[in-house]
């Protein structure tokens, strides 16, 4: 699918580029809570800038991050793209993108406390793909990792949500941005609402 192979080029692009100008490209482009925050091992003062709500999705941690949300985007996006059609499929990826960072940008900055961090991913987008493929494909059988226990999309899309839920309101798993994940699946949801679609592609 064009649209899908294209993001993963994209971000692994600006992976590339993030091993070439590292800590720059950090201070620039990632999603830094609201007000102006010193950052001592970049030597510099980050604070938030508006395109940061869509050049975050392209920066990544480390390549196991990078890794697992390229294979998930190729894993739930093939399908999506393939059934909404290449338009409406970058129009839910860009909401989920966004929902994600906003909802994220609003609860770091409410409850940010030194020292602050970054968020970076490609996520938020990758779980509005996920929330799509529960509704468009609500039967399909998904396999848990961990355990590995198969499972409608609809149930796994929905266990995934109330986990994350959960992680992100107790505070486990630190440095994983729950709320962007959350955000991004109800961008994707607003989308699909808009639009009027369910499950009418299941199979």
């Amino acid at each position: 699918m064009p649209v899908t192979r294209a993001l993963i080029i994209a971000n692994v692009v600006v992976f590339a580029l993030q091993a070439v100008w590292g800590d720059r490209m950090v201070q620039w482009f990632a999603l830094w809570p609201l007000g102006r925050h010193e950052m001592p091992e970049l030597h510099a003062i980050v604070t938030f800038h508006w395109w940061q709500l869509a050049t975050s999705a392209f920066l990544h941690a480390g390549l196991l991050h990078i890794a697992l949300n390229m294979w998930a985007l190729y894993l739930f996006g093939h399908d999506v793209e393939r059934t909404l059609g290449s338009g409406r499929y970058v129009a839910l990826y860009c909401a989920a993108v966004l929902s994600a960072s906003l909802v994220q940008l609003t609860v770091v900055s409410v409850t940010a406390e030194a020292p602050v961090f970054p968020t970076v991913g490609a996520s938020g987008g990758v779980f509005g793909l996920l929330l799509a493929f529960g509704v468009l494909f609500p039967r399909r059988v998904l396999m848990l990792i961990f355990p590995p226990i198969p499972l409608p999309a609809w149930l796994f899309v929905v266990l995934y949500g109330l986990i994350e839920l959960a992680n992100g309101v107790l505070g486990t798993n630190a440095g994983v941005a729950h709320f962007a994940h959350l955000g991004g699946m109800l961008g994707a949801w607003l989308v699909l609402r808009r639009w009027r679609i369910r499950e009418t592609y299941d199979g």
